[in-house]
């Protein structure tokens, strides 16, 4: 077992917690992180016997348990992880970043898993990264996608004040892992934070521009999409189709040059819902599950490797 640490005593890093505990098979909790000691995260973790420390970073390296930690996530916002990944490098711990600071090479478990699990500091990238990503690289596998945008529409009250705070961050980093990690050669990405009430489950929406000429070939995007569907829900459960991938053909007169150079003949539309898992969250914070479970595979993944045991 490695023993983990989480800085951010909030929503999301208490959420990982109860993961942590609860499912993890490799990991073992070591100390919860926070700067505010009537958090209700710190309160949690000391409750279930597990060390504390409201100091932030320089409490978590001034801890008698720090040389204990192997990996230590960090659930706060880009701009606090800037400052703790610098404060932590000299340590020689692996950081799994849940910010969209991306300091790291982004990481989406069922597309590049693989790739990066020797880093020292990775990057989740964002909630609507997690749960789009994937179907821009199922697409990319097939056919080359000229242009993918992405929108995620979360519940207000599952955005927390570091989503708040990250918005230009959520729509700068969900863009460059468009590209990145799902291939497209362009894309674009939208956050909306939905007040309705009672809340409502995370959606997910995907465009993608493509030239698919053929049946066969929308059969295989169909099948490319249903099997990427799978490999997210096998550590996101709630991940899921809300209905089935629409393949039209762009009209003469519709003005795509104004997103790409190139002259697709295809619009894919994909439309996703993400339920969380509820460990401490409600339901419908699905893009706050989507985040901790992501991080907790890539975790387990990382914890495997170093002990040479099978993935």
């Amino acid at each position: 077992m490695i023993k983990v640490a989480i800085i951010g005593s909030g929503n999301i890093g208490t959420d990982l917690m109860i993961k942590v505990i609860r499912t993890a098979k490799h990991l073992q909790m070591g100390v919860m992180v926070g700067i505010d000691p009537a958090s209700d995260g710190l309160a949690r973790a000391a409750r279930m016997g597990y060390a504390t420390t409201p100091e932030g970073v320089d409490g978590l390296i001034a801890h008698p348990d720090f040389a204990d930690i192997g990996i230590i996530f960090d659930a706060t916002s880009a701009k606090a992880h800037r400052h703790n990944a610098a404060a932590l490098e000299r340590y020689g711990k692996r950081l799994i970043d849940l910010t969209p600071a991306a300091i790291g090479p982004y990481v989406i478990p069922a597309v590049n898993f693989d790739d990066h699990l020797e880093a020292p500091n990775v990057n989740m990238v964002t909630c609507g990264g997690q749960a789009t990503i994937p179907i821009v690289a199922a697409i990319s596998r097939v056919v080359p996608v000229a242009y993918a945008e992405i929108v995620a529409s979360i519940a207000s009250r599952s955005a927390g004040p570091g989503t708040r705070a990250n918005i230009d961050e959520f729509t700068e980093s969900t863009s460059a892992a468009i590209e990145q990690v799902g291939g497209a050669r362009r894309g674009k990405a939208i956050i909306v934070l939905n007040p309705a009430e009672p809340p409502l489950i995370m959606r997910d929406t995907v465009y993608a521009l493509v030239t698919a000429p053929d049946p066969a070939t929308h059969e295989q995007i169909n099948a490319s999409v249903q099997k990427m569907v799978d490999d997210v829900a096998a550590y996101v459960p709630g991940y899921r189709l809300k209905q089935q991938v629409q393949i039209s053909e762009i009209p003469s007169d519709q003005p795509v040059h104004t997103l790409t150079t190139r002259h697709p003949t295809h619009q894919i539309s994909v439309f996703l819902e993400v339920e969380g898992a509820a460990h401490y969250l409600p339901a419908y914070a699905g893009n706050l599950d989507i985040m901790t479970s992501a991080a907790l595979r890539m975790a387990e993944g990382i914890a495997t490797t170093a002990k040479g045991t099978a993935r």
